[in-house]
């Protein structure tokens, strides 16, 4: 398995919603922030100075995921891997390349909203050192954790 995480084209516009929806539909519901978000990711995510990435083998578009410039800092989002891909570590070779690339900008941490129900997203947070914090106001109702990660620990 060749696994590429790729920048953002426009071509793959498509996967990002679709990937997202499905995962949405799968583990919860799609929240109208949700649709357009990603319905309209130009304008909600890369004109605000953030960046969307894909994984990639061979032709196939097999994953994504979204670094938010918010105002309470850089927040890891819209990540799902296609259900064909599960189980291959996909989610946690993205998230290798969210750190790196993270620290490659100076970023000082990464935080991230999630839910309790997602053992394995949990599981995999927490290896790569996200510590649990104040949840605060999250801006998805699902979201009843979030999580932070200091890149300069």
């Amino acid at each position: 398995m060749e696994l590429e995480i790729i920048a953002y084209q426009e071509k793959y516009k498509q996967h990002f919603y679709d990937l997202n929806i499905e995962w949405l539909e799968t583990h919860f519901y799609v929240e109208e922030h949700d649709k357009e978000v990603l319905e309209n990711p130009q304008s909600y995510i890369l004109d605000n100075g953030g960046f969307i990435f894909f994984a990639k083998i061979g032709a196939d578009i097999v994953g994504t995921f979204a670094l938010m410039n918010e105002s309470e800092g850089w927040e890891l989002s819209k990540m799902a891997v296609s259900p064909n891909y599960r189980g291959r570590k996909i989610g946690q070779h993205m998230m290798e390349f969210c750190i790196d690339f993270s620290k490659k900008k100076g970023w000082n941490e990464v935080l991230l909203y999630s839910s309790t129900i997602l053992k394995n997203a949990l599981y995999i947070y927490r290896k790569f050192g996200f510590k649990e914090v104040a949840l605060g106001n999250s801006p998805y109702s699902r979201g009843d954790i979030k999580m932070v990660l200091h890149l300069d620990d």
